[in-house]
């Protein structure tokens, strides 16, 4: 700001939302420059510009931080202004305080008063900055918005602890701002259009750093709006409208929805392409008003879907949704949200039926095949294209669609027989007391509650077996103890009690055990061997071919 640059937060952009706590943060870091052991600078983060000229630049991200810094500037001028004595233009400090301003907040037209500003703030706050806080007037407290507000508290704030730690010595308030802007230090990355500002914001937010791709799109769209006369009442529904589906999925969740809501009714988009794509897609007006309506609806779809215990869900659907969650897979939720738009309110246990199929696909193909997602996506996306399009008009057509997606029984079964479940991952444990609890219901017919507490699973190989277990040399136990063969489901007592035993110690446990799958453990095998775990899953995988099973 220093540089004689000036910087324009988008009209669009998300309004000033600082508070006490921000502040607060900035004012520490601050004061911890100065004095014994103060650091040599502060680091203040990524701020990501956009300028065709590199003298104008819009603020892509990192308005917060700069609006504060402006007003943090501002304080100190009006306490310069303050010390200086009235109708002395020649004052030391009334001379540091127009240097400053001139420096870092733009200067006043001499005539009009009409300041010529290095910041430009937002449609709903640049009237407030610069009427009343860049000329320095007396500030109004009342018909104020929420954001205008918290700039008039954020420059009461700093002001005051501005006069609080440097008293009333201007050299002193000099001294402290410029050794100030010395010491704060950004990264800052220009970029000259809105499509590589999107690109610099996925390849960021991959490694760790959250920047506001929502904002982005939010800022294209507004702009294709605003390229025609709009009144200001539309563009007050259309921000309403986006506001509130920002609220319902949360600014870091958004960029996901979109590719899903893109995906369940166009052609395949990836990640890194979904900006260019929208862009080249919305040419007008009517364009970007339909899509923000489009994902108004289907954000509360999305959000139901990511979230199952939404009131939304019959109990059925809620249990597939968990599964869904379980499985931690996320390539049906564009079908799943083009199936339910298209056919939940008409036909709702068609829904029901196309879920559990998801859950019988993502089972079978995710957790125990581990096939390539990317090949998954692509049918799911052919499947809600169609039916988006109502080229799939009946559930039990879209059902039918699955049939790329579901792995025959052969190939399940071959899968299912080799598979290892490492039990010390928390979402493993889950799926495997999923399994484990599913095979018993069917082999008993008798329905244990998967989640509770009463139960546990026990390895029979244990996890750190004695001398007992000497006829497993140490590969074989590496190989074993996680295999879904050497697990079952136990009383959380009894598997306590055993420990680390022995298994002819186990064996009579298992045979008073309530689940029936333990029970065939100790009816069945007299010794626990590698041969033993193999045909035990040999055995499973040929049930569960039975219980994960669509007639397609």
């Amino acid at each position: 700001m220093g540089n004689g640059l000036s910087y324009h937060v988008p009209r669009f952009q998300r309004d000033y939302s600082w508070d006490v706590d921000e502040w607060d943060d900035l004012w520490q870091d601050i004061v911890g420059l100065f004095g014994d052991g103060a650091e040599s600078a502060h680091y203040m983060g990524y701020l990501v510009l956009q300028s065709a000229d590199n003298k104008v630049f819009d603020i892509i991200d990192g308005q917060q931080r700069m609006t504060t810094l402006s007003l943090f500037m501002l304080a100190a001028v009006s306490h310069l202004t303050d010390l200086a004595a009235p109708d002395a233009p020649n004052d030391p400090q009334f001379l540091r305080a127009e240097q400053l301003r001139s420096s870092y907040i733009g200067y006043l037209d001499p005539v009009s008063l009409v300041p010529q500003s290095k910041l430009t703030l937002n449609r709903h706050n640049d009237s407030y900055y610069q009427n009343y806080l860049v000329p320095l007037d007396r500030l109004p407290q009342r018909g104020l918005n929420a954001s205008e507000h918290l700039l008039r508290k954020a420059f009461v704030w700093f002001k005051d602890h501005i006069k609080d730690y440097s008293g009333s010595n201007g050299e002193a308030v000099a001294r402290f701002v410029d050794h100030t802007v010395d010491k704060l230090l950004f990264t800052v990355i220009t970029v000259t259009d809105e499509l590589n500002a999107f690109k610099v914001f996925e390849t960021l937010n991959a490694r760790g750093v959250r920047l506001s791709a929502t904002d982005l799109l939010k800022n294209f769209l507004f702009s294709v709006v605003s390229r025609e006369a709009v009144h200001d009442s539309e563009i007050k529904a259309l921000e309403d409208r986006w506001e509130s589906i920002v609220e319902l999925l949360g600014s870091e969740s958004f960029p996901e929805f979109l590719r899903v809501f893109w995906n369940s009714r166009n052609r395949l988009v990836r990640k890194t392409e979904l900006f260019k794509t929208i862009r080249s897609e919305i040419q007008n007006r009517e364009d970007a008003f339909s899509l923000i309506r489009d994902l108004d609806r289907h954000a509360r779809i999305y959000a139901a879907i990511r979230n199952p215990d939404d009131t939304a869900w019959m109990p059925e659907e809620l249990e597939c949704l968990e599964k869904l969650q379980m499985f931690n897979v996320r390539q049906p939720y564009a079908v799943l949200l083009a199936v339910f738009d298209r056919f939940a309110e008409r036909d709702r246990g068609g829904f029901r039926r196309f879920l559990n199929a998801i859950v019988v696909v993502s089972f079978r193909y995710n957790v125990i095949c581990g096939r390539q997602a990317n090949e998954q996506e692509l049918v799911y996306n052919g499947i809600a294209r169609d039916v988006s399009a109502g080229r799939i008009d009946d559930v039990n057509s879209a059902i039918s669609a699955l049939k790329p997606v579901y792995p025959e029984d052969n190939e399940f079964k071959a899968a299912f027989a080799e598979k290892v479940l490492r039990t010390t991952n928390t979402r493993n444990k889950k799926v495997a007391r999923y399994i484990l609890f599913q095979l018993d219901r069917q082999h008993s017919e008798t329905a244990f509650e998967s989640e509770s507490a009463k139960y546990g699973i026990e390895h029979v190989l244990p996890e750190n077996p004695g001398d007992e277990w000497d006829q497993f040399d140490e590969p074989q136990r590496e190989s074993s103890t996680y295999r879904l063969g050497n697990l079952t489901p136990l009383d959380t007592s009894d598997n306590r009690d055993i420990g680390n035993a022995g298994f002819d110690a186990k064996r009579p446990v298992y045979e008073a055990s309530v689940f029936s799958i333990t029970t065939k453990i100790a009816q069945e095998f007299d010794t626990w061997t590698v041969e033993k775990i193999r045909l035990r899953q040999h055995w499973m995988a040929r049930q569960a071919t039975g219980i994960w099973r669509l007639s397609l």
